[in-house]
């Protein structure tokens, strides 16, 4: 039995405590605060916390994660059942990507449900990084394996030596990374990778906008930094800027003024935090430093060795244990504010607020600025910055000759196809694959040709990129097989998600006019894929999910319809 004083203990540690907004000084800038809410963890904070989709989750030493709104409201609380990694990541529809220390990989939804969990190959050497459509790349150890968001395994590069600087996604949608032989990689979204070998270890590796090609091709470019404070530039296209002590060059670089401890770039500029404590911004198109300020590092002198610079359309913001810093784009610091305690750095959300998880395993809150980062939104989270292509892809090599192929070696190329697709060796064939599969699952063909039609969607589902979900759905609202559609079904759920919620409605109007297909297959399967949506994609697509699936639990449907509507319910926590 509670007594009330156990009540009142435990109700203090479950709700935010809210306080006064912050007071600046004007003359200096340092702006002291309370939190505006604080969180008891019931454990020590392992790593910086991820800030997605209104919400911010922590990972703790116990092998807990949890999540938090914006507002302070505890979401959901989730248990790994081992040791975690100093790594969480977050897609932009809200789902977090944890690894346990014996390399377990879990993805977890915005509801706190396991979703699914591979083993990569080994622990996690930096963070899961989501690509533009949805595909994660995981790096491990000497090697980088990039899944679809549904967990599945697309490709995997074995490098010969370890991953010496985490990878991060560039302004091309594609991934870099630097191994500890000195050399550094660009990896595009199907496995294809580019390399240079450069004298010295870099430090930071930052990209930059890529150039364009005479025929139109995009060549990545990238900033290294050392640190001896010289700086490289990288390009595929045959550009690269040697520092002028290193030898001739008809641009020479400049040298950093100390040695850097953390970078941002946008665009061709790049924010970079110096261990002496000032900032810089320096643009790679003029070569040369635009702006340095003070930072709460020098101004404290608290030291720089823990830092992370966040650098958006709202400014650069310098983060560390001790403290922030907020700079305009101009070079004006706004202000600065301090933290004591703090067992990580914090994170800085993209409204105005400061996550900061303190040593007596206490998160806090604290509202910076007003200013909130303009994001163009889809259904839930930020829009990608551009597409790979899989949505549209060119016309397969195939495609011309589609009177020569039988239907049964149509079907032995399916399941060849089929079997390095399984197995995870898609790589650079994604494209040529993808644009195959949906011609031969999108023509008209005859009745005994319609389960070479199923195969392929089947195949489209299993390497699924969001960014087919369009040309899916279009196939499920126009195709009058059944069993077609309900392949088409079956292949949106496997994929897992609907950025713009095109799917969801399709399958509430074809579930609520009664001139639509009553096929006890076909309506099972888009039950079925109903719940997979819902259960990756969370709330934003919930009330028109479960809508469809009480309808299709009715007493007047089939009793297999029935049974799938009520189990998709019940792993919705539905009945």
């Amino acid at each position: 039995m509670i007594t009330g004083c156990k009540k009142i203990l435990i109700f203090l540690l479950a709700a935010p405590v809210f306080a006064q907004n912050p007071v600046q000084d004007r003359n200096q800038g340092l702006v002291t605060s309370e939190p505006v809410w604080r969180q008891a963890l019931g454990g020590a904070v392992t790593a910086l916390p991820s800030v997605q989709a209104q919400s911010a989750v922590v990972t703790l030493d116990g092998g807990n994660i949890r999540a938090y709104s914006t507002s302070g409201r505890p979401l959901w609380s989730y248990f790994s059942g081992g040791r975690l990694s100093p790594y969480v990541s977050r897609s932009r529809e809200g789902t977090s990507y944890i690894s346990r220390t014996n390399g377990t990989l879990i993805a977890i939804n915005r509801s706190g449900r396991e979703l699914w969990r591979v083993n990569p190959g080994g622990q996690l050497s930096g963070h899961v990084i989501a690509g533009w459509d949805g595909r994660l790349f995981v790096p491990t150890g000497s090697r980088l394996s990039c899944y679809t968001s549904s967990g599945n395994l697309l490709w995997v590069n074995n490098f010969e030596n370890p991953i010496s600087i985490s990878p991060q996604l560039d302004q091309g949608g594609g991934i870099i990374l630097a191994l500890e032989n000195n050399e550094v990689l660009h990896i595009d979204p199907f496995g294809r990778m580019h390399s240079w070998g450069l004298s010295a270890k870099p430090l930071i590796i930052l990209s930059l906008i890529p150039t364009t090609g005479e025929a139109g091709e995009k060549f990545p470019r990238i900033m290294a930094l050392f640190q001896d404070g010289t700086i490289e530039i990288l390009s595929e296209a045959g550009e690269w800027f040697i520092p002028a002590q290193a030898g001739a060059s008809s641009r020479p670089m400049p040298r950093l003024p100390a040695r850097p401890a953390a970078a941002g770039s946008w665009g061709n500029n790049a924010a970079v935090a110096l261990t002496d404590g000032r900032t810089l911004l320096f643009s790679a198109d003029r070569m040369e430093t635009l702006w340095t300020g003070d930072s709460h590092i020098r101004l404290t002198n608290s030291g720089g060795n823990e830092t992370e610079v966040v650098y958006d359309e709202r400014g650069v913001y310098v983060l560390s244990r001790n403290g922030a810093t907020c700079f305009t784009a101009e070079g004006r610091r706004l202000w600065y504010t301090l933290l004591t305690n703090a067992a990580a750095i914090p994170a800085f959300g993209d409204d105005g607020v400061l996550y900061s998880g303190s040593q007596d395993w206490i998160l806090n809150a604290y509202k910076l600025e007003d200013r909130i980062l303009p994001v163009k939104l889809a259904l839930y989270g930020p829009a990608p910055e551009g597409t790979y292509g899989t949505g549209n892809p060119p016309r397969s090599p195939w495609a011309e000759f589609p009177m020569l192929f039988s239907e049964n070696q149509i079907m032995d190329r399916l399941n060849s196809m089929g079997s390095d697709i399984r197995a995870g060796r898609v790589g650079t064939n994604e494209l040529a694959w993808t644009a195959w599969l949906m011609e031969t699952s999108g023509l008209s063909r005859s009745a005994q040709e319609i389960r070479s039609r199923i195969t392929a969607l089947g195949l489209l589902g299993h390497i699924g990129s969001r960014e087919t979900i369009p040309w899916l759905t279009n196939l499920f609202n126009r195709e009058t097989d059944a069993a077609v559609k309900a392949a088409a079904a079956s292949a949106i759920g496997a994929i897992g998600v609907d950025p713009e919620g095109i799917a969801i409605r399709a399958f509430l109007d074809t579930v609520s006019y009664s001139s639509s297909p009553q096929d006890e297959q076909f309506l099972a399967s888009v039950a079925a894929a109903t719940g997979a949506l819902c259960r990756f994609s969370g709330p934003p697509l919930s009330d028109a999910g479960v809508r469809i699936l009480t309808m299709l639990s009715a007493d007047t449907r089939s009793p297999a319809v029935r049974r799938q509507a009520r189990t998709e319910l019940a792993s919705l926590g539905l009945r």
